[in-house]
């Protein structure tokens, strides 16, 4: 575990570029205008769908399905989606949501056919080998990009996708943020709910350490020391919540 022995302040545009990851969506953007698929990972917590959410907002004919559990449940997210972006031409039939698997799946090939859509898959942890068989059906051999979201780039999260994004400039691994950057988002955040303790500063820097940068973490521990068992009068039973905190025990 890296050591926090920063203690002076940082760069404010180097910190908004960290915390807001413009660097990784630059990266998406840039892959996307080039029709490549791309594979966003990295641990639980570090903003991989906050990432994937800001890359979709900043695209006009991307695709978004925020859950991928079943072939089924993908193809009705995709032609909600279509249905949303409703461009001209496509061609989609009413009263869809009765249909068949196999029907949906014609409906969404063939507008993807029409247009130059780009898929955006989040959640996508240990697929089935049907829903990755249909997610390469649709990418159809670079036809339509992917972007999918997992949490490590091995053949258990994957399958049978991850040739899609076999080298590295198809590849973005989210990381922790540097502990300066952490330390100044924990002490932001801190400041945005409230929290005033005498042993705030200290604790925040054990939080930073303990969580080795990772926003998420430091975000669910900063909650967490909202409820009052983890005080002891104006002080923050630091010790006692990351306890709770690595064994999930979350508020």
């Amino acid at each position: 575990m890296a050591t926090l022995t920063v203690n002076g302040g940082i760069d404010p545009g180097q910190y908004a570029a960290i915390v807001e990851r413009s660097g990784e969506l630059a990266r998406l953007q840039a892959q996307a205008l080039r029709r490549k698929s791309m594979l966003v990972y990295g641990p639980e917590g570090i903003g991989k769908t906050r990432l994937l959410r800001s890359f979709v907002q900043t695209q006009p004919l991307v695709l978004f399905a925020p859950q991928v559990k079943s072939p089924r449940e993908l193809l009705l997210t995709l032609v909600e989606e279509l249905r949303r972006v409703a461009k001209p031409g496509l061609d989609l039939p009413a009263g869809f949501t009765s249909s068949g698997t196999g029907s949906l799946k014609g409906i969404v090939q063939r507008a993807l056919g029409q247009q130059p859509f780009l898929l955006a898959l989040d959640h996508l942890a240990g697929p089935s080998r049907v829903v990755t068989g249909l997610i390469k059906d649709l990418n159809y051999f670079d036809r339509t990009p992917v972007v999918f979201v997992a949490r490590t780039p091995h053949m258990e999260d994957i399958g049978a996708l991850r040739p899609m994004c076999a080298g590295k400039s198809e590849r973005l691994e989210m990381k922790e943020f540097p502990l300066p950057v952490a330390l100044e988002f924990a002490r932001r955040e801190a400041r945005r709910t409230g929290l005033c303790f005498s042993n705030l500063e200290p604790v925040l820097r054990q939080l930073v350490e303990w969580s080795n940068g990772n926003p998420g973490a430091i975000v669910a521990m900063l909650k967490m020391a909202h409820f009052p068992r983890y005080h002891a009068g104006d002080r923050i039973k630091a010790h006692v919540l990351y306890l709770d905190y690595r064994m999930g025990r979350h508020e």
